[in-house]
């Protein structure tokens, strides 16, 4: 009899361990179906795509997303910038992408100074500030290659001006003292801006000098320049790209000033030590 329970308490027994043991099997091995524990994907490449449809590649997938932002002004809004873990890595099923996406919206920066800059840093800390590079252009100066002014939508822009990340700057650069000839332009008898537009599209600078009052510089008129049109023997004088030409001006000068002046005379040795003659560089 004794031996009869104690087969049947061991026959019982192993029956429960058996059983134990393929419950405890069933549920790892249901739990690594479920969780597909173990599985491995490759990341897709999800830059450049809009932020709806890398969503909803990314979910039916079965990767967690975290979503960061930046602004790239040559990117379309909410498109992907960035991700981690890059395109081709090999993860576990299941596990969480970082997704970087250009904002719809740019954020604001201050202007930095580009001044005395060569153009290669101008360029990066353009960048840098997320600012786009507009046009360039040279001017004749004896800092040759080094920024001279900085504009946006044609109005110069000072430095910490707070402008939107994006914003287009055009550069004018120096382009150093040139080396081209010309003839010196007679400026006598034009108005003050008619003088300084025929200068700028010269190349070339005007130093001014006033005389006596004056109620409208813009049509004030060139009474005599240095160095003259003409030398003495009636021959053109020459003069180099990016050098000045000094510009003596009045409100309303007398005609003889004016012819005396254009055939070399000294009217303006004798004006310009008088009391009330003051230099303005324009």
């Amino acid at each position: 009899m004794e031996g009869g329970l104690k087969k049947s308490f061991l026959f019982n027994l192993i029956i429960v361990l058996v059983l134990c043991a393929g419950l405890y099997a069933l549920f790892f091995l249901s739990l690594g179906l479920l969780t597909h524990h173990g599985e491995e994907v490759k990341v897709p490449k999800i830059i450049g795509q809009d932020l709806k449809v890398a969503l909803a590649q990314l979910t039916k997938e079965g990767f967690d997303v975290q979503i960061d932002s930046a602004y790239e002004p040559d990117q379309k809004p909410f498109v992907v910038l960035g991700q981690q873990p890059e395109v081709g890595a090999v993860v576990k099923h299941g596990r969480t992408l970082f997704l970087t996406v250009n904002k719809a919206e740019p954020l604001k920066t201050a202007m930095p100074n580009l001044i005395g800059l060569s153009y290669r840093s101008a360029v990066l800390i353009l960048k840098s500030n997320r600012l786009v590079l507009g046009d360039t252009s040279y001017k004749p100066d004896i800092a040759k290659g080094a920024i001279l002014e900085q504009s946006m939508n044609g109005q110069v822009i000072r430095p910490g001006q707070i402008i939107s990340q994006g914003s287009v700057i055009s550069l004018v650069i120096g382009d150093g003292l040139g080396e081209t000839e010309m003839n010196v332009p007679d400026l006598i008898g034009i108005s003050y801006d008619e003088a300084m537009a025929t200068l700028s599209a010269s190349g070339l600078k005007g130093e001014a000098v006033w005389q006596g009052e004056i109620t409208d510089s813009g049509s004030a008129v060139i009474y005599d320049q240095q160095p003259h049109a003409t030398n003495d023997m009636m021959a053109p004088n020459r003069i180099r790209e990016g050098d000045a030409i000094g510009i003596y001006i009045k409100q309303s000068p007398t005609d003889d000033e004016i012819q005396n002046n254009r055939r070399g005379g000294s009217a303006v040795s004798n004006s310009t030590n008088s009391t009330d003659t003051a230099k303005k560089t324009p």
